[in-house]
């Protein structure tokens, strides 16, 4: 368990990309396309990762795409023209689930875009293919569903607990699902390179919250990792403050369930290699006041040497 609350320092590992042309071995390379859990169409869950050093990446979720890549160019975290990054430097989509908030980038964007997977849990693919790639919702630029097929996309059945390797990029994928307002799913994907590896939740709820185990499930897997020094950031979400009523969560986590999950993973490492893990925080709800508040209470409730981050939409961030 956690020993110790105090005053926290948040520690942020945000550098102009370019500063890791010769450092390909451990790491990765993330860019926020977009960091908030709400309203603001410009601005929704999606990080784009690569091995440090290549501009191979995927996209972890896919809420906002161009309006990001351009943030991330105005503050040259990338250098082009937005349509040609996606198209070029974007190798594939990893979408953890079925909610707007989560993929409207990649169909809004979907006509200027090139052949590539989409990978995910074959109950996301379905949610997919039979609710927004169909004529009457959109024009269906993937390889099943209704017809015609313009067969753009390809879909990419993830199985739990598999590892695939990512097309185009020198990663692979391991997904675990999760539970988002059981009995509705989320994903976890776990991306690895070499001996490197990140994790990136979907929307989730608290075990405790959604009588489930998913959460519990995942950190068994991954603490080994951990322990060896090979896992070197989850990317967790945290939508609601510590105000809001269990009841109203709607499969989210406020900081007080952030922090009791990440108890329960650190007592299944080593108090010494769990504190050298960065914790991403995504997802904050707006409006901007509760976000602050959210964060406030993040930053108070940190026991001593943890590792937050609060990525900024078109910041690059590395990951070590």
């Amino acid at each position: 368990m956690f020993k110790k609350i105090l005053p926290a320092i948040i520690f942020f590992s945000v550098y102009a990309c370019n500063s890791w042309a010769q450092e390909t071995d451990k790491g990765f390379t993330v860019i926020p396309l977009g960091v908030k859990g709400g309203d603001d169409e410009s601005n929704l869950s999606s990080y784009m990762i690569a091995p440090k050093g290549s501009d191979k990446y995927v996209c972890l979720d896919a809420g906002t795409i161009n309006a990001g890549i351009q943030k991330a160019i105005d503050l040259k975290s990338l250098k082009g023209i937005s349509e040609e990054i996606q198209r070029r430097q974007i190798k594939g989509y990893l979408i953890s689930h079925g909610h707007l908030d989560h993929l409207a980038g990649l169909i809004i964007n979907s006509p200027a875009d090139t052949a590539k997977n989409i990978y995910g849990l074959p109950s996301v693919l379905n949610i997919l293919r039979d609710k927004y790639f169909t004529w009457d919702a959109w024009a269906n630029f993937a390889n099943e569903g209704e017809k015609p097929q313009l067969k753009k996309y390809t879909y990419f059945p993830l199985l739990e607990g598999n590892t695939y390797p990512l097309e185009g990029t020198d990663m692979n994928v391991k997904a675990f699902e999760l539970s988002h307002g059981n009995p509705y799913k989320s994903t976890a994907f776990l991306i690895g390179h070499n001996d490197s590896y990140a994790l990136y939740l979907g929307d989730t709820g608290a075990d405790e919250i959604e009588k489930s185990d998913k959460l519990a499930k995942l950190w068994q897997n991954i603490a080994p990792l951990i322990t060896a020094g090979q896992l070197k950031a989850i990317f967790l979400e945290v939508s609601f403050p510590n105000e809001q009523p269990d009841k109203l969560l709607f499969g989210h986590l406020k900081p007080k369930l952030f922090f009791n999950e990440l108890s329960k993973l650190e007592a299944l490492t080593n108090e010494k290699a769990f504190k050298k893990v960065s914790f991403i925080i995504t997802h904050v709800k707006p409006p901007q006041k509760t976000a602050e508040i959210v964060k406030r209470q993040l930053i108070s409730g940190k026991p001593k040497d943890l590792k937050l981050i609060f990525p900024e939409q078109g910041k690059c961030l590395t990951i070590n």
